[in-house]
């Protein structure tokens, strides 16, 4: 079996962006591949959270991960703060990384002009990309499953390994990126050349997985789509529909020609409302069984349980590389 390895911060309600993009896909995955699951509670700190919130946030996405039908049986779900392995790997691979290529980052240029001169940028988001590295090498994963915005963070993670296994010897192995062929990223609901996002100030722009069935209809009824009233798929001219499509699609089974064929002739107020049923319908599910396991005390065993297995498999690679690296005192 392939080892797969998936880390999502607690910052906030999963978005329907998150869970399509990814999260959709895990329940396939535990079914032929050796899965880890992991709430990376260490990267949310790179910015300040409040911690009673951070907690519920936890809590709320490990109750999440269960409800779309993750089996602990079949999977390792745990916090990462609970696998002291990720921290120890995070700062070995802090010290094989270079400042230049970590300051090239995307989302660390996008996250530090919101913070402004170089005297108030947390240095945690400039060393954000080791410690997702550490996260993934810690389990030798085959992929990584992630969405087009995460992909350097990957490419990276992948220099860092190759860099160990050159100056140490092989040890790692060189993870591969797995995204969706269609939806990989769901796009704001009112600016659909962005990406959806649980932080968007715009509160019509995302839709949460948490989200009453009326409130999804409403958001859906205010997408911005475009003038033409013709639903077919075109990402660089109609990118609001064309992204209404991708989330149709994704939660349908329905190729993206299908959909075309389907409402041929028929306006965009239609298929709004049927985006919005199909969705309503898809996490309805879901929200019953969240509301089911987000304060019971099998959410905790599975943590627990979880932590303890992770550490397990995490432990005899760090092991390994303090040995190689002269760190331990084994001979």
């Amino acid at each position: 079996m392939a080892v797969i390895f998936s880390g999502v911060q607690p910052s906030g309600t999963i978005t329907l962006g998150n869970y399509l993009g990814a999260m959709k896909s895990f329940t396939k995955y535990q079914n032929e591949h050796e899965c880890y699951f992991c709430i990376v509670n260490q990267h949310a700190i790179t910015v300040p959270q409040e911690p009673n919130q951070l907690r519920n946030n936890i809590r709320n996405l490990a109750a999440l991960y269960l409800a779309i039908g993750l089996d602990p049986d079949k999977v390792t779900l745990f916090i990462q703060s609970e696998v002291p392995e990720h921290a120890k790997l995070g700062w070995i691979m802090t010290t094989l990384s270079y400042i230049g290529e970590l300051e090239r980052m995307t989302q660390y240029k996008d996250k530090s002009q919101r913070h402004g001169s170089g005297d108030s940028i947390p240095a945690g988001l400039l060393t954000y990309p080791p410690l997702m590295a550490a996260d993934i090498l810690l389990y030798q994963t085959d992929y990584v499953p992630v969405g087009d915005d995460q992909k350097q963070h990957i490419e990276i993670t992948r220099d860092l390994a190759q860099r160990f296994n050159n100056r140490y010897g092989e040890t790692f192995k060189i993870p591969a990126i797995h995204t969706p062929e269609v939806g990989a990223r769901i796009m704001s609901l009112q600016e659909p050349k962005k990406k959806m996002s649980k932080s968007d100030v715009n509160s019509s722009a995302t839709i949460f997985l948490l989200d009453e069935p009326e409130l999804i209809l409403k958001k859906l009824k205010k997408a911005q789509t475009d003038s033409e009233n013709r639903i077919s798929y075109d990402k660089e001219l109609k990118a609001g529909i064309s992204n209404l499509m991708a989330i149709y699609a994704l939660i349908t089974s329905k190729s993206i020609k299908e959909i075309e064929q389907l409402y041929d002739g028929k306006g965009y107020g239609q298929f709004k409302n049927d985006v919005a049923e199909v969705i309503i319908e898809a996490i309805r599910p879901i929200q019953e069984r969240y509301k089911e396991f987000v304060n019971s005390d099998y959410l905790d065993q599975v943590l627990t349980d979880g932590a303890a297995k992770a550490s397990q498999k995490a432990a005899a690679t760090l092991n390994k590389v303090e040995d190689l690296m002269g760190l331990s005192r084994r001979r």
